[in-house]
């Protein structure tokens, strides 16, 4: 009967349904494929794909290809949907003052030994930009005509185009046709070029730096719709080249001083322009990240952003060697970043903030009243517009709450809630020591994942005494778990007995057992009730105003990770071997990708790490409030849960794996756990039956909350390392990815 269905199914694929010819070029051109590209991924010749795109003649693909082809062009139709046909008179033509673009891509393929994209026609900036002749466009939305004053000009590269984001930034929306940001450069005959996202570039006519304001905000249609229907549309970013800031009277460097102030002086000349113009900037000035604006008349937002690269605005520790790319390969890179996560508004970790914000604004319009009209009201399911005091618990040292305490006073467990990631190791037994190998595994977007479905206080705490435990809701307990005895627990819904001195504690990062009663964020309190042990709070601070705030932010930077990953051969359906073969050399195949996905993951981290942001200097002494304070977003105990969570995740596996294979961890740092293997490959000790991996245990995969491989080094390596450092317990998952051990481990 199998037989039966397999026949009809491959009957039904044979006869998949396929678009006209034009609709097929036009997705494949909307996604920045050339023919070789498809060709090679449905495994036929260019020429065969070529037929099947000719209006003229066109030849049917049969079998395996359709299917495949079809399927191909059904996602491309997801991404880039064909616009309605306008009803009506006919849509404006293009103004005048945008010229035409060469032919596409695969007509005009560089040399092998070019580099990708623009860089070969921008990096020294040698090469005129010349119009071409118009390739074949997709229908386009109607979009208004532009005024006569306009003097901007949109050309395309000689080089091949950069390649398109899947999800166009600006849409649909004819605002911000141009995409949410642009390259702001200087040609070798001095014009100023503006480098838009697909491969855009914009003459620039302005002369100085209010006029290129004002240019950006009139003209030039960059932006962002808005993320969430109560939210804001996003600002316009220019990115400064060194070229630029020339032009415009910037230093092309910042000096020390100014560098720790983290801006230029007020009395710069190009801030007196500016000021001159009626344009201010925000308290933080005018440096790496500034904001230009003028205050807003009714709904309408008069602000651009400036990114200065050579001001360190990108760190490399995030965004790798960005600031070194030619201007078309950083627009491509920012511009791929705002279309799936957001326009970067700062740092990845004040981005990763912003986009909670983002996607849950403090307000709304509320109902109209008897008299027809709106005003601002609390958006249900956000954080709100003002700030909420924490628990004195959950407030890091120095906190204002803590202003009575002794000076030199230490907080111990029963005063602090100290929930953080993992920092833990031990010797190896000697069975261990009999391994050749200790293989590194690493959780993909593991505090990702740990906020995904996390309930979280959106209001303030209330304080109770003993409470009964409530898993569900969120907040801190106070409660003493150093009865829990890891020999002995539930694992699922059956007890096991375990080596309990070969696993660490789960409710302390160091992995010690408690010593008595402590501070809990809910996710620690609940894993302990999982492992089969009761709990008795003595008191707790709790928020019954709660909620999923976290998941549409987990949502989108996941779908982010996801889709540039997929972009660079790392699907979500890879077999177990296929998908570590796939991750091996993942960064080479398109190096620019590489860096969104460091910025994506760095977002995720840098984020949840702003909710309890520390004093940055500004004079602040102990006890008193500093800036970060008066945010909404300023909420440790968001933060707390979200790593109690990640932590516990991680337990269970470890204790899912021991109870089935006997193997327990030798070091454990934040999301990577470090096992003694037989082999050099994760597939050597995890236990995979037929591609399928131990329920609830450690599974290979790209989506967040599985693993990847972090790295395999000899276990003669690690005892040689720990040896020489005279410590037996070195956390060797800090070293395991290269090797390499600059000194000795503290655990800082």
């Amino acid at each position: 009967m199998s037989e039966l269905f397999e026949a009809v199914d491959a009957l039904v694929a044979s006869r998949a349904p396929l678009p006209p010819a034009q609709e097929r070029k036009r997705l494949r051109q909307a996604h920045g494929l050339t023919l070789d590209e498809v060709a090679a991924a449905l495994k036929v010749r260019r020429a065969t794909v070529s037929g099947w795109e000719s209006v003229k003649k066109t030849v049917e693909p049969r079998g395996l290809e359709r299917e495949a082809y079809a399927r191909l062009l059904n996602k491309l139709a997801e991404l880039y949907p064909a616009p309605p046909v306008p009803e009506g008179p006919a849509a404006p033509a293009a103004p005048a003052t945008f010229t035409a673009a060469p032919a596409p891509a695969e007509a005009q393929t560089p040399p092998p030994d070019l580099a990708p994209d623009t860089a070969a026609a921008t990096a020294t900036g040698n090469t005129q930009i010349t119009p071409g002749p118009l390739p074949p466009a997709p229908p386009a939305a109607p979009r208004p005509a532009r005024t006569a004053k306009s003097t901007s000009t949109s050309r395309r590269p000689d080089a091949r185009k950069a390649a398109p984001v899947s999800s166009p930034a600006g849409g649909s929306d004819p605002r911000f046709e141009n995409g949410p940001l642009a390259v702001v450069d200087v040609d070798t005959n001095g014009q100023v070029l503006a480098y838009c996202t697909g491969g855009l570039v914009l003459e620039v006519p302005a002369k100085s730096l209010p006029a290129l304001v004002e240019w950006t905000l009139k003209e030039a249609r960059l932006g962002q719709p808005k993320l969430s229907g109560p939210g804001k549309d996003a600002d316009p970013l220019l990115v400064l080249t060194q070229g630029a800031l020339q032009r415009y009277g910037l230093p092309v460097a910042l000096t020390e001083e100014e560098r720790l102030a983290g801006r230029i002086p007020e009395g710069h000349k190009v801030i007196k322009q500016l000021a001159r113009a009626d344009w201010k900037l925000t308290k933080r000035g005018l440096g790496p990240w500034a904001r230009i604006y003028r205050p807003a008349t009714g709904s309408e937002r008069a602000c651009v952003q400036l990114c200065i690269p050579s001001w360190h605005a990108l760190d490399s520790r995030h965004w790798g060697n960005a600031a070194q790319l030619p201007p078309a390969d950083l627009a491509r890179v920012l511009g791929v970043y705002a279309s799936r996560v957001m326009t970067p508004r700062g740092s990845t970790a004040v981005t990763g903030l912003e986009l909670m914000t983002a996607l849950h604004p403090p307000t709304r319009a509320s109902e109209p009243g008897a008299d027809g009209k709106r005003h601002s009201a609390h958006n249900p399911g956000s954080l709100g517009k003002d700030p909420v005091d924490c628990a004195p618990c959950e407030a890091p040292d120095g906190h204002p709450l803590l202003a009575d305490l002794p000076r030199f006073h230490v907080r111990g467990p029963s005063e602090k809630l100290f929930e953080e990631a993992y920092d833990w190791a031990r010797p190896l037994t000697d069975d261990e020591c009999l391994r050749r190998h200790l293989v590194g595994i690493d959780v993909n977007m593991a505090f990702a994942a740990g906020a995904n479905g996390l309930i979280v206080g959106l209001g303030a705490p209330t304080h109770v005494t003993n409470p009964v435990f409530d898993p569900k809701l969120p907040g801190s307990w106070l409660v003493d778990l150093s009865h829990v005895d890891l020999s002995w627990v539930k694992a699922g819904k059956e007890w096991v007995e375990l080596d309990g001195d070969l696993l660490p504690s789960p409710f302390t990062p160091k992995g010690e057992r408690p010593e008595g009663p402590a501070w809990y964020a809910t996710p620690t309190v609940a894993y302990a009730v999982e492992l089969g042990y009761e709990v008795r709070p003595i008191e707790a601070w709790v928020r019954y105003d709660n909620g999923r705030y976290l998941d549409g932010w987990y949502q989108r930077l996941r779908d982010a990770y996801l889709a540039t990953m997929a972009d660079l051969g790392v699907h979500a359906d890879l077999s177990p071997a296929d998908f570590l073969a796939a991750m091996e050399d993942y960064k080479s195949r398109d190096p620019q990708l590489a860096i969104v996905v460091s910025a994506i993951k760095a977002t995720v981290k840098g984020g949840l790490g702003k909710l309890r942001e520390r004093p940055r200097g500004e004079g602040w002494r102990p006890g008193q409030p500093w800036r970060a304070l008066a945010r909404p977003t300023w909420r440790p105990d968001i933060r707390a849960a979200v790593i109690s969570r990640t932590r516990t995740n991680l337990h269970r596996k470890i204790v899912k794996h021991a109870a089935f294979t006997g193997q327990y961890p030798v070091a454990i740092l934040s999301d990577c756990v470090v096992y003694a293997a037989g082999g050099p490959s994760p597939l050597d000790f995890l236990p995979y039956r037929e591609d399928k991996p131990l329920p609830g245990g450690f599974k290979l995969g790209i989506n967040p909350g599985l693993v990847k491989h972090e790295g395999t080094q000899s276990v003669l390596w690690g005892e040689e390392v720990r040896e020489r450092f005279n410590a037996p317990a070195l956390n060797l998952a800090r070293y395991i990815k290269d090797g390499t051990v600059t000194d000795i481990d503290n655990g800082e």
